[in-house]
Parts: C-alpha cells; structure tokens; sequence
C-alpha cells in the first residue's frame, strides 16, 4: 500500500479524547473531513502522525500538549477590572476581545472578584495531552 505524504489530500474520521479519556470530540456519524496532509489543517501532532499512514488503516496515539494546542501559559491570564466585562458574565464565559497589543482573541473569564476580572487567552485546550483515534478512509489525491 502506498504510504502517505504531505500534500496528499485525504478522508479521515478521528476521535479525540483527554488523557484521562473523557471525549472531546468525533467525526463519526458526520461527513469524514477532508485535509491536505502537512498543510497545517489540523493540530501539527497528529498531522505529522498521519503522514506515513495508508488508506484504510486506523491508528491510536497521544500527542503531547506541545504538539497539539501548546503549553497552558501564565503571560496569556489578564486581569482587568470587572466593569469592563458584561453584566451577568460567569466564570467559564467566553469573550471575544483585543489584546493590549491590538490582537483579536477569545478570552476564558477564570475568575470574578468584586473589583477584578481574571481571563485566559489560552486554547481551552493548552496545557493538555490529546489522545486521537484517526482512521484514513481513502485518499482523494496524491
């Protein structure tokens, strides 16, 4: 069989889970998605680990926090004083915002005081090792 390679543009169905096997998420039972292999489509762990793989085959493996959404980091928390947030914002809420330097961002509100607001603008998943079941239906071009 013919093994994969950047560039080649595949089907796949996945699934993906935490370390501590709560699911994330899963094609199945939807359309497969389709990706470019090496084009940067999908978190670059598994990417490079669908590389090397064959039509039809199924393939299990973790890929380190580094590899997927990267490290969880503390310059990413920002405290701001709570009435720059709407009324009636939780911990757990997402917002939508700019960054001191001007950059576009979904921010995590972490935790609400009377006086101060603390958001996260990590990936909900930094910080987190993922494990991904990946299954290649077929290979739509080489």
């Amino acid at each position: 069989m013919t093994k994969l390679k950047n560039g080649d543009i595949v089907r796949i169905h996945y699934t993906v889970e935490l370390s501590d096997g709560s699911a994330i998420v899963t094609s199945h039972g939807r359309e497969p998605l389709e990706i470019e292999i090496g084009a940067g489509q999908i978190i670059g762990g598994l990417d490079r680990r669908i590389s090397g793989m064959s039509a039809g085959e199924m393939k299990k493996v973790t890929i380190p926090a580094e590899e997927a959404y990267g490290p969880h980091e503390a310059a990413k928390l920002l405290k701001m004083p709570r009435s720059g947030v709407p009324r009636g914002t939780t911990v757990g809420t997402r917002l939508r915002g700019t960054t001191p330097d001007g950059h576009h961002k979904v921010f995590t509100v972490t935790e609400l005081c009377d006086e101060k607001v603390t958001l996260d603008a990590n990936h909900p998943l930094a910080g987190e090792d993922l494990v991904c079941e990946v299954t290649v239906l077929n290979v739509v071009k080489t």
